[in-house]
């Protein structure tokens, strides 16, 4: 965006003047800082700070940084109401904000600071859209908390909802729980959806490795901020764009670091969305083809004691891609934004001595996959199940039906649901929200209540990292548009078999051709705005969830 020599463009100049650049400012490659910095949420809190440190490393590199600002929805603060409903919605929105931003200014390179969940996947959307050289930097997370002598995180929350629920805990020690489980700035302490996506970057090779480790309070976020900020401008002298580094072959390695980390299903929407903009054919049963052939060598919350702190202090992703790549399950054709290849990463990775949060592939922390994707005559076109590491399992009972997530909290808090029974909750999912919630404060409610293990919960919403137990989500087709989860009653007998890889409902199909033929999709109270916008667009959870 050199305008400084063009007669033109001297009407453009002026406002530049007016923000104090220089000619010769005006004349070096600029480079956009896309910040999702909000203060409704602990979680992209620092970004103003870390926008200023990238800033000072553009400028050390000789280019131009004009930071901008974007919109992030807080998962935590939403979560259990309808404003939850935003969350997925925000992933396209941050996605097309920073895309116009690229495509009205013009930047040479770009920066993205991203944070809680929607941040990572949308800048990355954007910047596959734009290709130009673009380098992501995770914010990275909150040390855990310490409450009574032992660590916790948000996960502790939620799932103490429950025991209050059965006389486990009193409203008293809930509250004092929240005073102690976040104690400052960051993303949620764990291998829940924020970090996930922050190791996906890595994986993909659009963010440094190591940096996104980093916990967003400690004081070498400082300099790796800075660092990124020179990798731009050098990404940008060798002519590295996103499309060159986001290859089939950096999908599988995504892929593989959700698997061998224990990761959020919300990756399976985001992968699938990200190359989509790409241009990658990508599929959910390829996604679920991976996951079953790799082990969980990390042994992080929700499937393990450990927290994102740990991780980074045992040696971080590079440790984990440098355990991956012995054991041949990483694809090394790949290029990585700062110019190392795989080998170069391993080269360097050092672990802690004593460690044991990264396993080696040979000695898994679980030897089964963190995600399954099912399909059957509850869901044709696909849906995904946390596999958490389990052996494979068959397990059937009766349907409990509800059509919304305040409908089954209420039942479960109210104990009546019960060992055995098959929890459904439908219209939830993206356009029949819209918006396709997650169901935190369900998972979150069975857990603590002792019945994470004896209740299946399945769902045509989603769920959030933190949650844990026998969730199946996704379900494609939604209810919303007819999908055979909207013909489930009350007793029907589903059947979720895991080694085969099938979500089934043992009804004859006379009786279901019969209610299909009753069936009407329920009344709703017409949204305005976006959300309306949303689910006149939103395409299938199978596809990634995308508007089109």
């Amino acid at each position: 965006m050199n305008i400084a020599d063009d007669p033109d463009r001297a009407p453009a100049r002026s406002h530049l003047y007016a923000m104090g650049l220089t000619e010769e400012e005006m004349r070096q490659p600029t480079v956009g800082i896309a910040s999702t910095w909000t203060g409704t949420m602990p979680c992209n809190l620092t970004h103003r700070d870390l926008a200023r440190h990238v800033a000072t490393g553009v400028r050390r590199a000789g280019g131009t940084p004009m930071e901008f600002n974007t919109i992030a929805v807080s998962d935590n603060l939403t979560m259990g109401t309808p404003g939850m409903r935003a969350s997925l919605v925000s992933r396209e929105v941050i996605a097309d904000s920073i895309e116009l931003m690229g495509r009205a200014h013009q930047f040479d390179a770009m920066v993205c600071i991203v944070g809680c969940d929607k941040t990572v996947p949308a800048a990355m959307m954007a910047m596959a859209r734009l290709d130009i050289p673009s380098v992501l930097l995770y914010s990275g997370s909150m040390m855990p908390g310490t409450w009574r002598g032992r660590e916790v995180t948000i996960q502790d929350m939620w799932e103490a909802l429950g025991e209050r629920a059965v006389g486990r805990v009193s409203q008293d020690d809930v509250d004092d729980l929240a005073r102690h489980a976040c104690p400052g700035a960051g993303t949620c302490a764990a291998q829940y959806t924020a970090n996930t996506m922050g190791t996906v970057a890595d994986f993909l090779g659009l963010a440094p490795f190591g940096v996104g480790d980093i916990p967003a309070t400690a004081g070498e976020k400082t300099a790796a901020a800075e660092r990124v900020g020179e990798i731009a401008l050098d990404a940008l002298a060798r002519g590295l764009r996103p499309s060159s580094i986001l290859t089939e072959d950096a999908f599988h390695n995504a892929i593989v670091s959700v698997a061998a980390m224990g990761g959020s299903t919300n990756a399976v929407l985001h992968l699938l969305a990200i190359a989509r903009e790409a241009g990658i054919d990508l599929s959910i049963d390829t996604i679920g083809t991976v996951c079953r052939e790799v082990p969980i060598i990390t042994a992080l919350k929700p499937s393990g004691p450990h927290t994102a702190a740990d991780l980074w202090r045992a040696g971080g992703t590079s440790l984990v891609a440098a355990r991956l790549l012995e054991a041949g399950v990483l694809r090394e054709s790949v290029t990585l934004i700062d110019g190392r290849s795989p080998a170069d990463i391993a080269a360097t990775a050092v672990g802690t001595e004593g460690q044991t949060v990264v396993r080696e592939v040979k000695s898994p922390v679980k030897p089964a996959g963190a995600l399954a994707i099912l399909r059957g005559s509850l869901s044709p076109d696909g849906c995904v199940l946390k596999l958490g590491g389990r052996p494979d399992f068959v397990r059937q009972g009766p349907a409990r039906v509800f059509d919304s997530e305040e409908e089954c909290f209420e039942a479960i808090q109210g104990g009546r649901i019960t060992e055995g029974d098959v929890v459904i909750v439908r219209y939830e999912g993206p356009a029949g929200g819209p918006g396709m919630r997650e169901m935190l404060s369900i998972t979150g409610a069975l857990v603590g209540q002792g019945l994470g293990e004896s209740v299946t919960l399945v769902t045509d919403g989603r769920f959030s990292g933190v949650s844990r137990g026998l969730v199946i989500g996704h379900v494609a087709p939604e209810a919303w548009h007819g999908g055979p989860i909207a013909l489930v009653a009350d007793g029907d007998t589903v059947v979720v078999d895991s080694a085969r890889r099938t979500l089934d409902l043992d009804v004859p199909a006379e009786e279901l051709a019969e209610r299909r033929a009753r069936w009407t999709r329920p009344d709703r109270t017409v949204e305005r705005g976006v959300l309306s916008k949303y689910a006149a667009a939103v395409g299938s959870a199978s596809d990634g969830a995308i508007t089109v």
